[in-house]
């Protein structure tokens, strides 16, 4: 079986294990709150990637290998799609990027109407610290409250909402590239380069191990966000699942605007390699990092 093979499997089972726990997590549509928990629970659980929890899981595998890691370690990676979640439902409203199909299907606030989707937006960022703290977390007091901190700050000012802000505030304006990148480190990199983190401090991963956990995050933070980039230049919405062309439709600088189709590529690829050489001290536990990297660099959507 080849590697492509092997790491399509392995996100297939990770996907699974990760969508029944959501799923069971995340309380019933009924009640009360019922409509309010119905839009939570239509964006949630909507499929997708799965990719943040995915690489959380797989970072703590890099480290110990024990299957007990993976159960301790699924409500932190299940409030990581909590918050991502989240921020894919307020980036879809009117008052951001306006879009109408998110992973093939209509968008949250097409469903159910733009305060709903605010709301439900709102209660899963607040749901996932919950998750993160809460008795069902069955990781120490001490490393849920580093990891929640963690999970905080990638979230808020100078993580992902404040890339958000700066990108919105800076449609339709030339910028330094400098501007970009840090758009992308913040408003994409920080949560998946705090995924990779967390997955290492819960299996107790040394600080060295953690260090260059760290530098693949952020290699792999910033390669998806290019190819991300890639995608919205070259792909269709059939293939992609929500709007093509998107970025050009609301003025924003991409690594294609600043570089052509080409030469990102190129970055993209020297990108996943800086990623994995941070592996090199790591051994055969590390394959899913690995085969991930090279998964992201091939991906169409």
């Amino acid at each position: 079986m080849n590697k492509m093979m092997m790491i399509k499997q392995y996100l297939t089972a990770r996907q699974t294990l990760i969508d029944k726990s959501l799923d069971s997590l995340l309380p019933e549509s009924q009640g009360t709150f019922s409509d309010h928990l119905s839009a939570m629970r239509y964006s949630l659980l909507l499929g997708g990637k799965r990719l943040r929890p995915i690489l959380c899981l797989a970072a703590a595998e890099a480290i110990v290998d024990d299957p007990e890691i993976i159960a301790d370690m699924l409500p932190t990676a299940c409030a990581l799609e909590c918050i991502h979640t989240y921020s894919l439902i307020h980036d879809d409203l009117p008052a951001m990027d306006n879009d109408d199909l998110r992973r093939g299907k209509p968008t949250n606030h097409k469903i159910y109407g733009e305060a709903a989707a605010i709301l439900a937006g709102d209660s899963l960022l607040t749901y996932a610290f919950e998750l993160l703290t809460g008795q069902g977390n069955r990781l120490s007091p001490e490393k849920k409250l580093h990891i929640t901190n963690l999970i905080a700050r990638a979230s808020g000012p100078e993580g992902m909402a404040g890339g958000q802000s700066l990108d919105i505030a800076n449609e339709n304006r030339e910028y330094p590239f400098e501007l970009l990148k840090t758009i992308h480190r913040s408003k994409t990199g920080a949560l998946i380069k705090c995924s990779v983190e967390v997955g290492a401090i819960g299996a107790d991963a040394s600080p060295e191990q953690v260090r260059r956990l760290e530098e693949y995050g952020i290699q792999i933070g910033l390669a998806f966000q290019i190819v991300d980039d890639l995608l919205d230049a070259t792909s269709t919405t059939e293939i992609l699942g929500k709007t093509a062309g998107s970025d050009q439709k609301n003025g924003k600088a991409t690594y294609p605007s600043y570089f052509g189709v080409d030469k990102t590529r190129q970055i993209a690829l020297e990108t996943i390699e800086a990623a994995k050489s941070s592996l090199s001290s790591f051994d055969q536990k590390a394959d899913p990092l690995r085969e991930l990297a090279d998964y992201i660099a091939s991906r169409t959507h």
